[in-house]
């Protein structure tokens, strides 16, 4: 292969594999039910699969994720991997409710090479640096929202074990991939591992974009996931009554949405920072609005669920080009900082979601999503004044 056609597959093989990583997260959020019902438990202990997944993707990024400034990124991303296609087979032949969600556990801490892809996407060219930090978030975009649209798909051919065996061997295919696609990186960090992460922790005080952005993206991906676990649910009962593969085709909606964020890129990288995100929080709020007034209306559902990932993604794209520019050697712990409090943003949210759901349904949910989502729009404020 000359170089030439190698360097022009580099981000498309980055953007497939880092969405067939990720995608381990989300697999089983549409299928909760069906979970449920397999293994004779309630849908609450059930929805706890997705909790852990996003938990341990949360702290798998703040004790790996640092470790793309310390050793070669692509020998890091391929052990990693290594280890998830093994506990990806494992795992689907696990029939103990117990046993299911401490592999869920590991997997999610083992889908973290989706995140240290995405630092490395920044470091190929300067010139497309929001470009290439698009096509590859799009990728993850697409690898989270295809992965309900193919696990529902899978559940009703072959059970829901097929998922895992399906994955596996996506993991292995990305894994080749890699190995050959992949650039070396230059190591940028020298110091300890203990340095490493006391050094991780330090940016947090000295930058605060970085905090602003962090809280920001916490927040509306909590909102993302909320809502994604809890309309698993609505779906599932009256009077929609839809089976797992019929749920799994609303992320195909999303995927459209998933694809108009990148253009909010673009304005980020001329100075539009909190135009951006005034817009993309508001999109967000006002589906959600949408569907409060709405409960039931399949066409307000389908509107809501393509502009509200449009805001979620469109304002991580915002935050991810704002962070980026902050130090040009430490792109990996910027995004462990910004990745991890992300990701505890998405345990809390599904948390809340299954909480608000078996106190009030999509109803009470949805009380609960308005209530994040207007505060995002504070923070957004709070920021453009410069009192955050």
């Amino acid at each position: 292969m000359t170089a030439i056609k190698k360097n022009g597959l580099v981000i498309p093989v980055m953007a497939f594999s880092a969405g067939a990583i990720v995608a381990n997260v989300y697999y089983s959020q549409p299928i909760l039910k069906d979970i449920a019902n397999s293994l004779g438990k309630s849908e609450n202990a059930v929805g706890k699969i997705a909790m852990l997944s996003q938990l341990g993707y949360g702290l798998g990024m703040f004790f790996l994720l640092p470790l793309g400034d310390k050793m070669n990124r692509k020998n890091l991303i391929l052990r990693i991997c290594s280890f998830l296609f093994i506990i990806l087979l494992i795992a689907a032949n696990s029939t103990n409710l117990t046993l299911l969600l401490i592999y869920s556990f590991i997997i999610g801490v083992c889908s973290t090479p989706a995140q240290i892809i995405l630092p490395m996407a920044a470091t190929l060219g300067k010139e497309n640096r929001s470009k290439n930090i698009s096509i590859v978030f799009s990728g993850i975009l697409c690898g989270i929202l295809a992965s309900r649209l193919i696990s529902g798909w899978l559940t009703e051919l072959w059970g829901w074990p097929s998922i895992f065996i399906f994955s596996a061997i996506l993991v292995l295919i990305s894994s080749l991939l890699l190995y050959f696609i992949l650039p070396e990186v230059p190591i940028k960090f020298k110091g300890s591992y203990a340095s490493l992460l006391k050094s991780t922790l330090a940016l947090i005080g000295k930058y605060k974009v970085l905090r602003q952005a962090s809280i920001l993206g916490s927040l509306t991906f909590g909102i993302f996931c909320s809502f994604w676990t809890t309309l698993t649910f609505h779906l599932s009962e009256k009077p929609f009554n839809f089976s797992a593969s019929e749920i799994g085709l609303f992320g195909a909606i999303a995927i459209g949405g998933a694809l108009v964020a990148p253009y909010f890129g673009k304005m980020a990288d001329k100075g539009q920072v909190f135009k951006n995100l005034y817009l993309s929080v508001g999109i967000l709020f006002l589906s959600i609005l949408a569907m409060l007034l709405f409960p039931y209306s399949i066409w307000i559902l389908i509107l809501s669920i393509f502009f509200l990932d449009i805001g979620v993604q469109a304002t991580q794209i915002t935050n991810f080009t704002r962070i980026y520019s902050l130090d040009e050697e430490a792109h990996s712990r910027l995004n462990t900082v910004y990745m991890t409090t992300y990701f505890i943003g998405a345990g809390v949210g599904t948390f809340f979601g299954l909480l608000s759901w078996s106190f009030g349904g999509w109803y009470f949910a949805l009380i609960q999503m308005i209530c994040w989502s207007g505060s995002a729009l504070l923070i957004v404020f709070l920021s453009s004044r410069n009192k955050l």
